[in-house]
């Protein structure tokens, strides 16, 4: 039986290792960022990086702002727009996956299906399009973020990372850039129209909001209403 070469073999041995070094990584990344502002994410240096090169792609606009300074009616508004069971699920919303997983098997549009928490694996470590590669991946690390961090820090990390504009990540950069004003007087109307517009934030626009938007945006409203204002939070 003929050997491997030497330097085969140490690459092989060593092959193996390079999953749970990333593994290890992340972990270590999600335990420090239980405490410390997340100062920003893939989608956001991915864009950063891309804006270098390209002129016509904008600078992203961020800042962290913690969660004692978001008016609850933004968390409310976020949760009734994408996804009203996150006090109970463990990052996965099983039923919303089973449909969208039916729906992408018989060819239409999934609609949805990604919980809060998986937006945040997403957005954090991960990368934009559709693939069952990344699927996967973003279903591990949701569990992950699930386990290791609490249900108000995986909504205050999701609305310091997640996209209002093609330039605005972040209720902080959102409110300065957008709204012309502190997030601190941002108003239920306000916070409904932000959650309007996250499906496809690079389309979709809070200054110059569509009929489609607005009309979402009276929807989100009676969401919040629905689910019993911000008393509804203390389920977190």
């Amino acid at each position: 039986m003929l050997a491997l070469p030497r330097f085969k073999l140490t690459y092989l041995h060593w092959l193996w290792r390079i999953p749970l070094l990333l593994f290890l990584l992340v972990v270590l990344l999600l335990l420090i960022f239980r405490v410390v502002p997340v100062p920003t994410s893939s989608f956001m240096l991915q864009q950063s990086l891309a804006s270098w090169f390209d002129d016509s792609i904008p600078t992203v606009h961020h800042h962290w702002v913690s969660m004692d300074d978001i008016p609850p009616q933004v968390a409310l508004a976020a949760v009734a727009a994408e996804d009203q069971r996150f006090p109970e699920h463990w990052g996965i919303d099983r039923g919303a996956t089973e449909r969208a997983i039916q729906a992408a098997l018989e060819g239409e549009s999934s609609g949805g299906g990604s919980t809060i928490t998986q937006q945040v694996a997403k957005n954090l470590f991960l990368w934009g399009g559709r693939s069952y590669v990344r699927k996967g991946m973003e279903w591990g690390l949701a569990i992950l973020i699930e386990t290791l961090w609490s249900k108000e820090r995986i909504l205050e990390v999701y609305l310091n990372i997640a996209q209002f504009s093609d330039a605005d990540y972040g209720v902080g950069a959102a409110s300065d850039f957008l709204f012309k004003k502190p997030v601190a007087k941002l108003s239920e109307s306000d916070a409904a129209l932000l959650a309007a517009v996250l499906p496809l934030p690079e389309v979709y626009s809070v200054v110059k909001p569509s009929r489609y938007i607005q009309k979402r945006q009276r929807f989100i409203l009676r969401q919040m209403r629905q689910l019993g204002g911000v008393a509804y939070l203390e389920r977190l």
